[in-house]
């Protein structure tokens, strides 16, 4: 069954057309798709307006005179103004619901060429989100009165020209947000594919979590840049780290203040929230914000209206926001040091950025990128020899290396070994060299926060030197053990040698003590 809905044309229908038998003579859009001789309707929804009644009669009258067969029917709705949006949206969308337009085998048609450009648009947008199933339809007068007509289907992957263009522009998206850098790993790659949908289609927080030097600021940043060039936003990307904030200050720079408000206070400060009226605040760190500016920021992303420090009046700021943060947020509710309300609003879209060490694949890409990098900063281009590249990427992949820090470690690495280079080119001394001082760091780093676990982080002040460098090999020798006895005779294999009696275990057991530590400890740490 093949079924129309259109709305009467008070003018191309009505106004100034000709009556009598000479009204056959000339093109009426809403008769004219009853004429057509390769497409008949069974069913036809004309809705007009009651003050156009006596047109709604004739046109309906005429229709059922060139169709007999189509069933006609009049629905009337009330539209004060047909130019108001609002109105006419809310209207045509009620129409849509309280009908049933949901037969498989029924083929719909919404006509787009009568009543004003606002309910076409609205008809269009209802189509679209199939809110009235089918496909669109226009007529155009030609030099009969029947004209002509054209389909228009919403199935885009039917237009492949189109298709292809849509294409095109979502790659360009998708590396945009990767900094076009041609990335190879498929769980990062299908993360930053639901970032582009979510970018593009929703203004909602976003909280991006992962260890620090994951990139979360920078994904923020390129997030804010694809929506400013996709015209979504219009004001300024505001950064801001939490954990260099506190107390008064934080209320000061978060949402800001009026003369007088507290000591210091020489002059109004409008504060952040409200610079980024219009853009994206990006707030780093956030798991450090103090409770109250939790409570202040949950209002101000509810209403968009904040109260500044010392103010009588509202501030308000219809800013988007993306969060970011390296802990876990959960735990931090668990433990009374985040808001759980809070973290419901902000993590609607929650997105876990992996660390460099899960992304080894992508490593050589990013590499290129910071050479790329510290081309366009220092003015000189610079490359790995083919050797030197080897060597680094050996070590890049090694699965001994941790990768800590992420990209900033890799960015630092880079930037150290292209500003040692000679000639432009970085070669295999200069990598062993850097490779060399890394390893070297991420012993002594490593090392720190074995004793800081295992004594607590004053520990340096409470033992002397020699003893911990003594500590850090015993602790790792009874981690590489199955028990205290296996421990002892590793630790004093030479010295036990010389003795008619031992006791390994207790002499180990004895000087862990001194310490504060067991053997279990040790191997558990």
């Amino acid at each position: 069954m093949n079924i129309l809905i259109s709305l009467l044309g008070s003018t191309l229908d009505g106004a100034g057309k000709p009556r009598g038998l000479s009204r056959w003579h000339v093109w009426r859009p809403s008769v004219a798709l009853a004429m057509q001789n390769d497409l008949h309707f069974d069913r036809y929804h004309l809705i007009y307006q009651p003050k156009f009644e006596s047109l709604k009669e004739r046109i309906v009258e005429d229709i059922k005179q060139c169709s007999p067969a189509t069933e006609v029917i009049p629905e009337a709705i009330v539209m004060d103004d047909p130019w108001d949006f609002e109105e006419v949206y809310s209207k045509l969308y009620e129409y849509s619901r309280s009908h049933d337009f949901s037969g498989e085998e029924d083929n719909y048609y919404i006509h787009i060429t009568t009543g004003s450009h606002v309910a076409q648009i609205c008809l269009f947008l209802l189509t679209e989100s199939h809110h009235l199933p089918g496909k669109l339809i226009q007529t155009h007068p030609g030099m009969s009165p029947e004209g002509s007509y054209n389909i228009i289907d919403l199935d885009l992957s039917r237009y492949d020209m189109l298709a292809k263009r849509f294409a095109v522009e979502r790659k360009n998206d998708l590396d945009f947000l990767k900094n076009n850098i041609a990335t190879r790993n498929q769980q990062f790659n299908e993360l930053i594919e639901t970032i582009e949908r979510v970018a593009i289609r929703s203004a909602e927080p976003i909280l991006l979590t992962g260890p620090t030097g994951a990139g979360k600021s920078q994904l923020a940043r390129r997030i804010y840049e694809l929506k400013k060039l996709n015209n979504q936003i219009r004001g300024e990307f505001v950064n801001v780290n939490c954990a260099t904030l506190r107390g008064d200050q934080a209320m000061s720079v978060l949402f800001g203040h009026k003369k007088g408000a507290f000591t210091g206070a020489v002059a109004d400060r409008p504060g952040l929230l409200k610079k980024a009226d219009g853009g994206i605040l990006f707030l780093d760190e956030i798991g450090e914000l103090g409770l109250d500016e939790q409570a202040m920021l949950l209002r101000a992303i509810e209403e968009k209206k904040f109260f500044p420090l010392g103010a009588d009046s509202e501030s308000e700021s219809n800013f988007e926001l993306i969060c970011g943060t390296n802990r876990n947020l959960e735990t931090a509710v668990n433990a009374g040091g985040f808001r759980s309300d809070l973290l419901a609003r902000i993590n609607l879209w929650d997105f876990q950025l992996p660390g460099l060490a899960e992304r080894r694949e992508d490593i050589e890409p990013n590499v290129d990128y910071e050479l790329q990098c510290f081309t366009e900063k220092s003015g000189k281009r610079i490359t790995f020899n083919k050797e030197a590249k080897s060597e680094f990427m050996r070590f890049a992949l090694d699965p001994s290396t941790s990768w800590r820090g992420n990209f900033r470690d890799l960015n630092a690495m880079i930037t150290r070994m292209a500003t040692l280079s000679n000639g432009g080119r970085i070669d295999e001394k200069v990598v062993k060299g850097e490779i060399a001082r890394v390893r070297k760091s991420q012993q002594s780093s490593s090392a720190d926060e074995l004793l800081a676990g295992l004594l607590g982080s004053d520990y340096q002040a409470r033992f002397d030197e020699f003893d911990l460098c003594q500590l850090v090999k015993v602790v790792e020798v009874c981690r590489q053990s199955r028990s205290r006895a296996e421990a002892g005779k590793k630790l004093f294999a030479v010295s036990r040698k010389q003795r008619n009696t031992t006791n390994d275990s207790d002499r180990l057991g004895k000087y862990l003590e001194r310490f504060g530590l067991t053997f279990q400890m040790c191997k558990n740490s």
